[in-house]
């Protein structure tokens, strides 16, 4: 079965081309109902995340990058059986270098441990990381290129990267795009911003019960949104209202079950056998929370919104 396998790397707090840089991000979220197939009963999905950077600057030229991230998503993984908690909790450390005006890279390791957290092993550890390449056209433009590579309970999994970062003459129109992973475009309207954004996930999870198979939940999602953002103290606390529409895909295996290797969104050497049926998309309401810091710019009337 082709299957989408995204991942989530948390490029919006790496990637400080554009004037600011989120240091903090929470949000909270639920899908309102994800059907089984062939089958008459549904799960809710719950899910919730924490993610920090901490910039340390080492020179006029290269910038420490530290923090963590904390996921956790509550659902159903059988019909009728009880909601399992999947968790993640991720490290960052990395290291970004301007160069010139033109050129600057980002590159971040991305260690951590991903299961249901009820007997944390060694099999519960994944690394990943990715590495970005800059180029800063205009102050208004800037391009991205880079790759991204995991390990994971099902394989090795990688992607390319290719992105902007786009800012209007007038400060309202935004697009900030990361592909395959994320994208995001917004117009600003003052005290409020709406937009639209796309994101997706590719991870996996140990399930390390006691007296239960060994198994890992291969998870695949993608999410599409509208969302209304209100802008507090001079925009450095967002406040985002989400609701669209999420392709969960929540595929239970028997541990030690791979795939040959995992490229975007092509699976290479699957003949796993899926134990658990396949789980509908839904639609889906989302808040977030967002500490943005703006960077001191030449001009700062060159960047604002425009009356």
């Amino acid at each position: 079965m082709k299957k989408l396998l995204l991942l989530f790397v948390f490029l919006p707090a790496f990637c400080v081309s554009q004037n600011y840089v989120d240091l903090l991000r929470i949000g909270y979220g639920q899908t309102f109902n994800n059907n089984f197939e062939n089958s008459g009963s549904s799960t809710q999905v719950r899910s919730f995340e924490a993610d920090l950077t901490f910039p340390v600057p080492l020179s006029e030229k290269n910038v420490l990058i530290t923090g963590g991230a904390f996921s956790r998503n509550n659902l159903q993984l059988f019909p009728d059986a009880d909601f399992t908690s999947l968790l993640s909790t991720t490290l960052k450390l990395g290291l970004a270098t301007t160069f010139n005006e033109k050129w600057s890279t980002t590159v971040v390791l991305l260690p951590k441990v991903a299961s249901d957290y009820k007997n944390i092993s060694g099999d519960d550890f994944y690394l990943g990381g990715f590495a970005l390449l800059k180029l800063k056209r205009s102050d208004r433009l800037i391009y991205r290129f880079g790759a991204y590579a995991s390990t994971e309970a099902f394989g090795i999994f990688s992607t390319p990267i290719i992105g902007w970062y786009y800012l209007s003459a007038n400060g309202r129109f935004e697009m900030d795009m990361s592909l395959p992973i994320s994208a995001d475009l917004n117009y600003c309207l003052g005290a409020t911003t709406i937009g639209m954004d796309y994101f997706g996930i590719g991870r996996s999870f140990n399930i390390t019960e006691d007296n239960s198979p060994e198994v890992y939940v291969d998870l695949s999602s993608l999410e599409f949104a509208s969302y209304i953002q209100f802008n507090a103290l001079n925009k450095s606390v967002l406040l985002r209202a989400k609701f669209g529409y999420s392709s969960n895909d929540y595929e239970v295996y028997p541990q030690g079950q791979e795939i040959d290797f995992g490229l975007s969104a092509f699976s290479f050497g699957d003949d796993r056998t899926q134990l658990n049926p396949n789980v509908s998309g839904g639609l889906f309401l989302k808040f977030e929370a967002i500490y943005r810091f703006h960077l001191k710019q030449e001009n700062d009337e060159s960047n604002s919104p425009s009356e």
